[in-house]
């Protein structure tokens, strides 16, 4: 029996004090918020902490975590924090083509891949939290 092989992934849904999402446009799959993977050793607050700021230059403090989407078809756990910036200055990277802070209900229109609008939703709901969302989809996510 080979070990299992699980790829854990953290985001941050991060609200200003405008109550204004970021977001950050990807190369590959347009407005999203910003996230990755955890690097082996890296607790799951500080890897959304870490991918904030290499995404959109924008500096973070957690404000709670909100739940897991787990993708079972490949193998995919995403953890969601809800944030708030504290400093640094919006910045494109290599994984982020623009960025910038939108109204929440702009940002939604903005976000079309897959899950990730029921991911932020779900994150912007604390009745729904914490949550626990199983699915299967064998495509990336």
């Amino acid at each position: 029996m080979s070990p299992p092989k699980h790829i854990l992934s953290t985001a941050a849904i991060v609200i200003n004090d405008k109550n204004e999402l970021l977001l950050i446009k990807g190369p590959r799959r347009g407005w999203e918020m910003p996230g990755g993977q955890v690097e082996e050793g890296e607790p799951l607050s500080q890897a959304a902490i870490r991918e904030t700021k290499e995404e959109s230059g924008i500096e973070i403090e957690i404000v709670k975590f909100c739940g897991i989407f787990q993708n079972i078809g490949n193998s995919i756990c995403n953890t969601l924090f809800l944030a708030k910036p504290i400093g640094g200055e919006l910045t494109k990277s290599e994984e982020s083509l623009e960025v910038g802070f939108f109204p929440i209900e702009e940002a939604l229109r903005k976000v079309e891949w897959k899950d990730f609008r029921q991911r932020i939703e779900y994150c912007l709901k604390p009745e729904l939290q914490p949550f626990c969302v199983e699915f299967v989809d064998n495509n990336n996510i």
